[in-house]
C-alpha cells in the first residue's frame, strides 16, 4: 500500500513539475480548460480561477464519467479535502471538507444550483441529472448561509438546450447490476426547449442479503422570454429501495475475522424506501452587459422509512465482548419526513468608482425547514439479569442465521418535529485596485428562529438567534499564470434540540483562515492551486452533565493542513486530475460525548478523517481501427483513521486501483468496461464504532452501451 501510495504522490509532483517548466516558456493568459470554473455561476459572480482567493474545484460531466462514479460519494472521492464519514447504513451522503462534517444525525447539506437542498432523509443522492459537482473548499456562509463547516458541494444539474441530443445507456455490473440512464432534450419552438433524464437500477450486492432497487427522473423546462431573460424549471423525483446495512465489526478491535460479505441485520426487516419530491424555479433577466437579476424558488420533499436490525453498542448489553461471537442486536422503525422550502434573489453587477473596478453580488433569501421524526426501538435487557437469546436478537457472526427469532415490536422512542425558520441578506464586492490587486469584502445577516415539538412529552421549546457572517480575501496576481491569495471567512449553522432548561443552543460557529498560489500553466491546459489553511470550531454539541445527559454548546476543535489540486491536459494530451491533502484536525478541549459515554480528552482526533488522502485520474484518446477510443486509471490512498472515537480502533490505510477503457464502434455507439479496486483490495470506508463499519466492495467490473442520437 506504501509503494501504492509512492506512486500516487510521485505521479503528482512529476506533473507540477513538468508544468512549470513548461510554464516558463508561455506568455499566454487563457485558463479556459473543462476543469475549470471560468463562466458565470448563480450566485457566484463571474470570476476566473486566478482572481478567486478561495479553492474551487470543479468535477465535470467528463471527469465523473472517466472515474466512474455513479453517485455522489463517488464523485467526492476525487477531491483529497473530503472524507466520508457514517452514512447511516447506506441511506444517506455524509462526508467531512477539511476535516469537519456536520450535524452526524441528519445527512451532510449540499447545494444543488445555489440553493440548499441536500438536508433531507431521500436516500444516497444519485449522479444521474447532474452535469458537474462543484467542491467549494472553506466557509461560504456570506453567500449560501447556514452550511457545513469545512466547506460546501454544489451540484449543477442537467439543463435543456437548443440543440437536438440524446442517449440510452444500459449497463451490467458483477453482482447483478442492471441500469439504465436515458437523456434527451430537443427545443420545442425557438423559445422553449425540454430536458429528460432518468434512470432505473436493479442490483444485488457484494454483502449478503442486500437487494436494492432505484429509480429517478429530472425534466425540466427552458423559455427564453425575451433576448434579455429566461425562465427555467426543474423537477427532481427518486424512489429508492434499500436494506438497512450497519456494515461488519471489529472482535477484539481486529478487522477481517468476518468476511467483508456477512450481513449482521435480518432480510426480514425488509428495505428502507426514501422518497424525493423537488421542484425548482429560476428567472433571470440581464439589464445590460453589466448588469442582472435572479430570482429562484426550491422545494424539496423527502421521506424515509423503515425497519432495522443492528448491532448494540452498549457494553452492558453487547454479549460479544464476553465470548467474541454473538452479536446482541437492537430493532428500530424510523419514519422521517423532511421538507425544504428555499427563496432567493440576487442582483449581480460591476461599475468603476474612481479608479477602482467593483464587481458586486447582493441579495436576500429565506429558508423553512421542516424535520418531522417519529423513532421507535427496542433493545434487551442489561447482561446482568441473564436474558435469553431471543432477548438479545443475537446472531453468531462467524455463521449467521436469519430469522430465529420473531421481530420484535419496537416501542416508542422519539416523536418531534422541528421547523427552522431563517432570512438572510448578503453582499459581495471584489475590487479591482490595479491590473494586479484585488481584495473581497462581504458579509451576509441571518436572522434565524427554531420551534421543537415534543409530542411525546406534549412540550414545546422555541430559539431565536441573529448572526453576521465576514468574509475577506486578498488576489496579488504576480504575473499572466500566477496569482497569490489570502482570504478568512466565518460559517455558522444551527444545532438541533434544547439544553436542560429548555433553550436553544447558541449556532455551531466556525472560522477560517488560508492562503494559496495558484497556477495557469502549459498555455492555459493545466491549473494547479497549492493551499494551507486552519479552521476552527467552536459550540460543538457535547454532553455537559454526564448522570443526566443534559447537553451544552460547549465542544471545540481545530483543523490544519495543505492541499495540492491540479487539473488539465499535460503533453501528449494526457488529461490528468490530482488531488492531494494533509488534514491534522483535532479536539481542542475536554468533553463527555454522548454517544459512547466516555470522557473525550483535547487532542483527540476526529472521526473518519485521515490524515493523508490522495486521488490521481489519468486518460488518454486514442484511435483504434479507424475510430476514436479512450483508455484510463486512477488511484485513490486514504491513510489511517480513527474509526471509534475516543479509543485507539483504527480503520487501516488502503489504496484502490481502477482502470477504463471506451471504444467508439460507430460515430452514435460507444461501449465501455470499468474495474474497480483492480487488485481486489479488502478495506474500510467509515465507521462509527468498532461495530458499525463500512467495508469497500471488492474487485468489481462494468460494462455499458450507450447509443447517442
Amino acid at each position: 500500500m506504501k509503494n501504492s501510495f509512492t506512486v500516487v504522490v510521485a505521479l503528482a509532483c512529476a506533473a507540477s513539475v513538468s508544468a512549470a517548466q513548461a510554464q516558463q516558456s508561455s506568455e499566454q493568459s487563457s485558463i479556459e480548460t473543462v476543469l475549470v470554473l471560468g463562466t458565470k455561476q448563480a450566485y457566484r459572480g463571474q470570476f476566473d480561477t486566478l482572481e478567486t482567493p478561495q479553492v474551487d474545484l470543479e468535477l465535470n460531466q467528463q471527469l465523473l464519467q472517466q472515474a466512474g462514479a455513479l453517485d455522489l460519494n463517488q464523485a467526492l472521492d476525487l477531491s483529497a479535502s473530503v472524507a466520508r464519514q457514517n452514512n447511516f447504513g447506506g441511506l444517506w451522503n455524509a462526508f467531512a471538507v477539511r476535516g469537519f462534517v456536520g450535524d452526524e444525525n441528519l445527512p451532510s447539506n449540499y447545494l444543488v444550483n445555489g440553493f440548499n437542498a441536500g438536508r433531507g432523509f431521500g436516500g444516497s443522492r444519485d449522479l444521474s441529472g447532474v452535469e458537474s459537482v462543484e467542491v467549494l473548499k472553506g466557509p461560504r456562509a456570506a453567500l449560501y448561509g447556514r452550511g457545513e463547516p469545512g466547506g460546501t458541494v454544489n451540484l449543477v444539474t442537467k439543463r435543456p438546450t437548443f440543440d437536438k441530443s440524446g442517449s440510452v445507456e444500459v449497463a451490467a455490473s458483477r453482482f447483478n447490476v442492471i441500469r439504465t440512464d436515458v437523456d434527451y432534450t430537443t427545443p420545442l419552438s425557438s423559445d422553449l426547449a425540454i430536458r429528460l433524464v432518468g434512470f432505473y437500477e436493479d442490483a444485488d450486492s457484494f454483502r449478503d442479503t442486500i437487494e436494492t432497487r432505484r429509480i429517478g427522473a429530472s425534466p425540466s423546462i427552458a423559455w427564453r422570454v425575451n433576448d434579455r431573460s429566461e425562465l427555467i424549471y426543474e423537477m427532481e423525483f427518486s424512489d429508492q429501495e434499500v436494506p438497512f446495512d450497519r456494515g461488519v465489526l471489529a472482535v477484539n478491535d481486529q478487522l477481517g475475522a468476518i468476511s467483508r460479505t456477512t450481513f449482521l441485520g435480518e432480510p426480514g426487516d425488509g428495505p428502507m424506501k426514501a422518497e424525493v419530491l423537488g421542484h425548482q424555479l429560476e428567472y433571470s433577466y440581464s439589464f445590460s452587459d453589466e448588469w442582472s437579476v435572479r430570482l429562484g424558488y426550491n422545494s424539496r420533499d423527502t421521506e424515509l422509512e423503515g425497519f432495522s436490525t443492528e448491532p448494540e453498542l452498549s457494553g452492558s448489553r453487547q454479549l460479544l465482548y464476553r465470548d467474541s461471537e454473538t452479536l446482541t442486536r437492537q430493532r428500530r422503525y424510523r419514519h422521517y419526513d423532511a421538507s425544504y422550502t428555499v427563496f432567493r434573489g440576487e442582483l449581480e453587477g460591476q461599475f468603476q468608482l474612481g479608479d477602482a473596478e467593483h464587481r458586486i453580488i447582493i441579495g436576500l433569501d429565506s429558508d423553512d425547514f421542516e424535520n418531522d421524526q417519529v423513532f421507535r426501538r427496542v433493545r434487551s435487557p442489561s447482561l446482568a439479569s441473564d436474558p435469553s437469546l431471543e432477548q438479545l436478537q443475537a446472531i453468531n457472526i462467524f455463521n449467521p442465521v436469519y430469522g430465529q427469532y420473531v421481530l420484535p415490536e419496537p416501542g416508542p422512542q422519539a416523536d418531534r418535529v422541528e421547523t427552522q425558520e431563517s432570512t438572510g441578506i448578503f453582499l459581495q464586492d471584489q475590487i479591482s485596485l490595479s491590473e494586479a490587486l484585488q481584495i473581497r469584502v462581504g458579509g451576509r445577516f441571518d436572522d434565524y428562529d427554531q420551534r421543537l415539538v415534543n409530542r411525546r412529552s406534549n412540550s414545546t421549546a422555541t430559539s431565536s438567534e441573529s448572526r453576521f457572517s465576514p468574509q475577506f480575501g486578498l488576489v496579488y496576481r504576480s504575473s499572466e499564470t500566477t496569482s497569490l491569495y489570502v482570504s478568512y471567512g466565518e460559517n455558522f449553522r444551527p444545532l438541533s434540540g434544547t439544553d436542560s432548561q429548555g433553550n436553544g443552543f447558541d449556532p455551531n460557529q466556525s472560522a477560517s483562515l488560508e492562503a494559496g498560489v495558484k497556477f495557469a500553466m502549459l498555455d492555459g491546459g493545466l491549473d494547479a492551486t497549492i493551499s494551507v489553511f486552519r479552521v476552527q470550531q467552536e459550540n460543538i454539541l457535547v454532553v455537559d452533565d454526564p448522570s443526566a445527559f443534559t447537553y451544552a454548546a460547549a465542544g471545540e476543535a481545530e483543523s490544519r493542513g495543505i492541499e495540492l489540486d491540479i487539473s488539465g491536459t499535460l503533453p501528449g494530451d494526457i488529461e490528468l486530475w490530482t488531488s492531494v491533502a494533509y488534514v491534522d484536525a483535532e479536539i481542542t478541549n475536554d468533553f463527555f460525548d454522548p454517544n459512547f459515554g466516555r470522557q473525550i480528552e483535547a487532542g483527540a482526533s476526529l472521526l473518519n478523517i485521515p490524515e493523508l488522502t490522495a486521488t490521481v485520474q489519468l486518460a488518454k484518446d486514442l484511435q483504434f481501427n479507424g475510430s476514436p477510443m479512450q483508455i484510463g486509471a486512477g488511484l485513490l490512498y486514504v491513510g489511517d483513521r480513527l474509526g471509534y472515537f475516543g479509543t485507539d480502533f483504527e480503520l487501516p490505510s488502503y489504496t484502490t486501483a481502477r482502470m477504463f477503457v471506451a471504444y467508439d464502434i460507430t460515430p452514435n455507439l460507444e461501449i465501455r468496461a470499468d474495474i474497480d479496486n483492480l487488485f481486489d483490495e479488502e478495506f474500510y470506508v467509515n465507521s462509527f464504532s468498532e461495530l458499525w463499519v463500512q467495508p469497500g466492495a471488492p474487485r468489481t467490473w462494468r460494462i455499458s452501451a450507450r447509443v447517442s442520437f
